[in-house]
């Protein structure tokens, strides 16, 4: 069975949200389905999009984990974003939090770091 996901954050600005989560996620959106939302394909069939709804704006909670964690923080970084909060949790977890101009926390969480051999 396949699934699906399309994880949706309110926003209340279509222009500047669009330019962070561009930056943030370093890529164009995947499509544009109208002119209120904007879609990025994450991984197959594993989508983040936007959706104006002043309303709403502020209030979305996701972390997306990857495999590639330190690479990701490090490209974010290049595109001048820097995580509002970093945490190491008792498992060695990590995750990094950052804040849209709307105040949506979008969180990039990883593996803990291997123990050297």
């Amino acid at each position: 069975m396949t699934v699906d996901l399309f994880a949706g954050v309110p926003v209340r600005d279509y222009a500047v949200a669009v330019a962070w989560y561009k930056q943030f996620l370093g890529a164009e959106p995947s499509f544009l389905p109208n002119d209120t939302e904007a879609v990025w394909e994450l991984a197959e069939h594993r989508y983040l999009f936007i959706e104006v709804r002043p309303d709403h704006a502020g209030h979305a909670m996701h972390t997306v984990f990857v495999s590639d964690f330190d690479t990701r923080l490090a490209g974010i970084a290049e595109r001048g974003l820097e995580p509002a909060v970093r945490e190491t949790y008792d498992n060695g977890v990590r995750k990094a939090t950052f804040h849209d101009p709307d105040g949506n926390e979008i969180g990039l969480g990883g593996a803990p770091v291997a123990a050297p051999e």
